[in-house]
């Protein structure tokens, strides 16, 4: 073994000792605790067990396409009325969970109240929740956020799904365009606007980037964003995508509300 080979390995250990001590260090002084409840808990920003049970974890049965779930097993590969009533403008969607009171809490606290932190484990969840979309695509994979207004921007600071769509291409190792899809004009808050209110808000809102026109095609998208209502604006931003020859369009979301009657098969 060569001097520099040896002086390699002895920096290299005494790296990960320093790390070691950092991580004992910032784990007595900020005990990791429950993202959700605050509860004192083995790792930070994941959750405790009774926030985990409580918490709606979409898997298996589900709509193939939309991702919505299934009361029952009909079958892995049985397309949703819905979907195959009014086909969306992306290829398959997928969640984390459904949009109940431990999902909300999480999104309001990345969203609204400065816990960038929750980025990473939430990510995580979506990429679990996106194996799929990474496990059968060989071409080239970019991962893209929902875009928000500049102006909403600068007020909130930070995109929350621009912070998810980072960690899971981190994560994956997947090229990370944050800036390829641009809302053109600021558009109403889509809270208690109706299904019809919702897209007509929405429509015209997002094109290309134009510095993208032609890196786009043939690509294959993973869309991001936090949480996902009516589709109005995933729907949007997968037509300026497809506009622009996307080859597929993969979406993803931390939480999706669902209605009862979209459970249906």
């Amino acid at each position: 073994m060569t001097a520099e080979k040896a002086d390699s390995g002895l920096l290299s250990i005494i790296q990960r000792r320093l790390r070691g001590a950092f991580s004992l260090m910032a784990a007595f002084l900020w005990p990791p605790v429950c993202a959700n409840c605050g509860r004192a808990i083995c790792d930070s920003n994941h959750l405790c067990g009774g926030c985990w049970q409580e918490m709606h974890w979409v898997d298996r049965p589900f709509c193939p396409v939309s991702g919505v779930p299934y009361p029952y097993d009909a079958g892995q590969d049985i397309v949703s009325p819905a979907v195959l009533a009014d086909p969306p403008a992306y290829d398959k969607a997928r969640c984390v969970a459904l949009y109940d009171a431990t999902a909300r809490a999480l999104v309001h606290k990345l969203k609204y109240y400065d816990r960038t932190d929750l980025a990473v484990s939430m990510g995580d969840w979506m990429v679990r929740a996106g194996a799929d979309f990474f496990a059968n695509i060989s071409g080239p994979l970019v991962v893209v956020p929902v875009p928000l207004h500049r102006r909403r921007l600068i007020g909130r600071r930070y995109n929350q799904a621009a912070l998810l769509a980072k960690a899971i291409a981190d994560q994956k190792g997947l090229a990370y365009w944050p800036d390829c899809l641009v809302r053109r004009r600021a558009t109403r808050q889509q809270v208690g606007l109706s299904d019809q209110e919702r897209e007509a808000n929405v429509r015209g809102a997002f094109r290309l980037n134009e510095t993208y026109r032609h890196n786009i095609s043939g690509k294959s998208i993973v869309l991001i964003d936090d949480v996902m209502t009516t589709g109005a604006t995933i729907e949007a931003c997968a037509r300026a995508l497809r506009r622009a020859w996307a080859a597929q369009i993969f979406v993803i979301v931390f939480a999706r509300v669902v209605e009862s009657g979209q459970m249906t098969i």
